[in-house]
């Protein structure tokens, strides 16, 4: 019989890597009680960063174990350990062994989760994305499951493995010592608040200030758009600053590499404008200097980029023209598990909403039952389901013509199902004509988006 020794050594790694903290797989009801938990019967004041891999093509994913961190203070909110959000492409689920109880759990979304649609994927060449789930410190063993949603968005146990909090390989080691910590908007007990940080990429040792500068010009503006404005004595924000060798971000269309803090680059999953970061080590060690619920990478470059993934961070570049529209967009995406509206301009992804379909994102919907639209609370009386916006008169005009339609005074503040979202022109629908997801400007989230990231607040900060 021939063997395959790629495949042999990989599940030769992945065995290993389970051995490594646990002799054995458990077998637990994922049906089990998912009442509310007691934070003090499971859990520490302190986090666990669970690192592990993700290696993937189109049809098939493996999950390694990397290694398992105790870290500082939980930041997340002792009172509210389920994610009631329901989205993003995985779950991270936590099982206290002895019980056989759901403790934990937080939806995601990755990079893999984006590669795994994209043409490379489709033709078998497989990629490896480093990852990190993050959680409240347990005081006894705990199994710790992932998820995946198939195309149908049913969520299957793709990994588990048992950790034991007392292992020796357990790593407590020291953050290290050249980072810095600006506190710029300080509320009250990270435990009830949103904490956001706000990681400097690309900003040497002298240009220090300028990441100050950048940070307060974000942060202002934050707190003065709806809905954070409205919520903004629950939230806090930090800046953390440690110095790259080299200005700037790579961009490799044009050959350009710089020696940065956080290894972002430009053309992620070969679009040009798209900008993110393989090096999640990197990015969680920074971060790890603060309590922190969600991660935003504010980039010293001028030129257009950035993006963003559901749980797992923003990243945007700096200019007066652009920065304040993209970071609240990739942050809508990032903090709120917002959806892209647009439908207009290249993408990446084959099928990244499966025809037909129903999303989990909030905001677009295939709408499978237009007398029960998922926002028809917020849909006037009489409002038409699917909404008509001359989508195919819209589809020819200029840039500018195209600014006046969306402008049209009978579509303001009406919530409806537009066609069009979600990078498909047919059959996905958003909830108003324009709105930060869908235009490429400075502009308000629509009622939809805002009542979301309402909910994600209320989640981060609700003390009873």
């Amino acid at each position: 019989m021939k063997i395959d020794v790629k495949r042999f050594l990989l599940f030769l790694g992945f065995l290993l890597s389970i051995c490594f903290f646990s002799p054995f797989l458990c077998s637990i009801d994922t049906n089990a009680d998912t009442t509310s938990p007691h934070f003090d019967d499971y859990f520490i004041d302190e986090t666990m960063r669970i690192d592990f891999y993700q290696i993937a093509d189109k049809n098939n994913e493996w999950i390694t174990l990397d290694r398992v961190y105790r870290q500082g203070s939980w930041a997340g909110n002792p009172k509210s350990l389920f994610d009631p959000c329901q989205s993003g492409r995985y779950y991270a689920k936590i099982f206290d062994v002895e019980s056989k109880r759901l403790i934990f759990s937080k939806g995601f979304s990755s990079y893999c989760s984006e590669y795994v649609t994209t043409e490379m994927a489709a033709k078998g060449i497989k990629r490896t994305f480093h990852e990190t789930a993050l959680i409240p410190f347990p005081k006894n063993k705990v199994l710790f499951k992932l998820e995946r949603r198939d195309r149908e968005n049913k969520l299957h146990s793709i990994f588990e493995v048992e950790i034991d909090p007392k292992s020796i390989d357990i790593n407590k080691e020291p953050l290290p010592g050249d980072v810095k910590v600006f506190n710029i908007h300080q509320s009250g007990d990270p435990h009830f608040c949103a904490d956001l940080a706000f990681l400097a990429e690309g900003y040497t040792a002298a240009e220090e200030e300028n990441f100050k500068e950048d940070l307060k010009k974000i942060a202002d503006l934050l707190l003065n758009t709806a809905p954070y404005k409205n919520r903004k004595d629950r939230i806090n924000i930090y800046g953390v600053f440690k110095a790259s060798v080299e200005t700037g971000t790579d961009e490799p269309v044009e050959g350009i590499y710089r020696n940065t803090a956080l290894g972002t680059t430009f053309n992620a999953l070969g679009l040009d404008r798209y900008l993110l970061t393989e090096e999640n080590r990197a990015v969680r060690d920074m971060a790890a200097h603060v309590p922190y619920d969600t991660i935003a990478i504010i980039v010293n470059h001028k030129r257009y980029g950035g993006g963003g993934m559901f749980n797992e961070y923003c990243a945007f570049t700096m200019n007066k023209e652009w920065s304040g529209f993209l970071f609240l967009h990739e942050f809508g995406h990032s903090f709120g598990g917002l959806a892209d509206e647009y439908y207009l301009g290249s993408v990446a992804y084959n099928e990244f909403y499966p025809p037909g379909i129903e999303p989990t994102d909030p905001n677009i919907t295939a709408l499978p039952d237009p007398m029960n639209l998922k926002w028809k609370h917020l849909v006037k009386k009489g409002t038409a389901i699917p909404t008509d916006w001359e989508k195919d008169k819209y589809e020819k005009m200029d840039s500018k013509s195209k600014q006046a339609h969306l402008e049209k005074e009978k579509y303001k503040g009406v919530v409806g199902a537009f066609e069009g979202a979600g990078y498909a022109s047919k059959n996905l629908y958003r909830p108003t004509i324009n709105c930060i997801m869908f235009s490429r400007e400075l502009r308000p989230y629509c009622p939809v988006c805002e009542e979301f990231i309402d909910r994600v607040i209320d989640h981060y900060t609700q003390s009873k």
